[in-house]
């Protein structure tokens, strides 16, 4: 079932912590919020549940306005950051809590329980209590008990910020595999890039409680609409660089580009703007070669599979991705080429991407 925001604004006393949202999320669609702490993503998930109520504009389940619903009445699931178990519970009895709720037959609810418990890998688990449980088990029972009810919507709230980098990672595939199966409306909560990027079909990007903007994971990363949705998705993060147009070049960071008819025409008359390439599009050689630019190397960062080198040129740092197997060493020159393809120049005032 879908969801929308149809220009909801929530205040907090004087403070708008959501400024005139306006979002659907279509059946069975995973939409994933993304953004700094304070910028609105969970009270949007509030709003959803029932937990708030907005001050102004409607929040719509399927075709129902839900502003006075009560939440017992919506038929959505929300999972906790904190993952909310109940200790004096077991894992058979925690995962079973919403259906004794609502009075469901004893021998439905062992079945589903049973089936849901199988799906996640928590049937030898169910006689234990959460404190005998790892942090991955009590996720996957905080999932299970959201799952166990069949919501017409799942909200996850940061379900993933507890758990070390390696389980996080585990468990963000079996997050994509359950939603995938179950073709359940979600909205997912994050800071994390990655789980954004891996996980949603769409994603909102929010800021101050205004959504920046919202698309596939790959079109907000390579056609980004403003300098804050190129920064904040990328690890290492996008080079934003000061630039200027030299007759039909860009001069940026010591290195030169030829200015496509399009981005040249939608620079002229401007005095100040920036350009941005990610790491993964600066091509870095060892010799010099014709049209590469050259930088002295600053931080070198092996990490296995590749070499993260940020290098100074023409004042400015450019951050690159290498081989692993390259040969540098700090304070070394290297020389090294952006790919015009990829470039992105944004206006240095508004910070607005120029020649979308």
């Amino acid at each position: 079932m879908n969801v929308r925001f149809d220009q909801v604004t929530k205040r907090f006393g004087a403070h708008a912590v959501l400024d005139d949202v306006s979002l659907e999320i279509e059946s069975g669609e995973c939409v994933v919020l993304l953004g700094p702490s304070g910028c609105g993503k969970t009270t949007m998930l509030r709003l959803v549940a029932g937990l708030e109520t907005p001050d102004a504009g409607r929040v719509l389940i399927g075709d129902r306005v839900v502003n006075d619903v009560p939440p017992a009445e919506r038929n959505v699931a929300m999972v906790f950051q904190n993952y909310a178990l109940y200790p004096h519970l077991s894992v058979f009895e925690n995962i079973a809590f919403p259906l004794v709720a609502r009075s469901v037959a004893a021998d439905e609810i062992r079945q589903r329980v049973t089936d849901v418990a199988a799906r996640l890998e928590l049937s030898s688990c169910l006689s234990r209590r959460p404190a005998q449980l790892s942090g991955g088990q009590q996720q996957r029972v905080a999932l299970a008990r959201a799952i166990v009810r069949n919501p017409v919507a799942y909200l996850m709230d940061e379900p993933l910020s507890n758990l070390d980098a390696q389980l996080r990672a585990q468990t963000r595939v079996e997050l994509k595999r359950l939603q995938q199966s179950l073709r359940t409306t979600t909205i997912h909560v994050t800071h994390d890039q990655a789980e954004a990027m891996t996980l949603g079909h769409r994603v909102a990007i929010l800021r101050a409680g205004r959504i920046e903007q919202v698309g596939a994971p790959l079109e907000l990363y390579r056609r980004p609409q403003n300098r804050f949705v190129a920064e904040f998705l990328g690890s290492p993060a996008i080079n934003i660089v000061p630039a200027s147009l030299a007759g039909d070049e860009i001069v940026a960071a010591g290195a030169r580009l030829r200015a496509p008819a399009a981005l040249g025409g939608a620079l002229n008359g401007k005095s100040r703007f920036q350009l941005g390439v990610r790491p993964e599009d600066v091509q870095v050689r060892m010799s010099p070669a014709p049209e590469m630019a050259q930088a002295r190397v600053e931080i070198l960062e092996a990490i296995g599979n590749e070499t993260i080198i940020t290098m100074r040129s023409g004042g400015e740092r450019i951050v690159a991705r290498a081989a692993a197997d390259l040969t540098v060493e700090t304070g070394q020159p290297v020389w090294f080429r952006i790919d015009e393809a990829r470039v992105l120049l944004f206006d240095a005032a508004s910070g607005v991407r120029v020649a979308k």
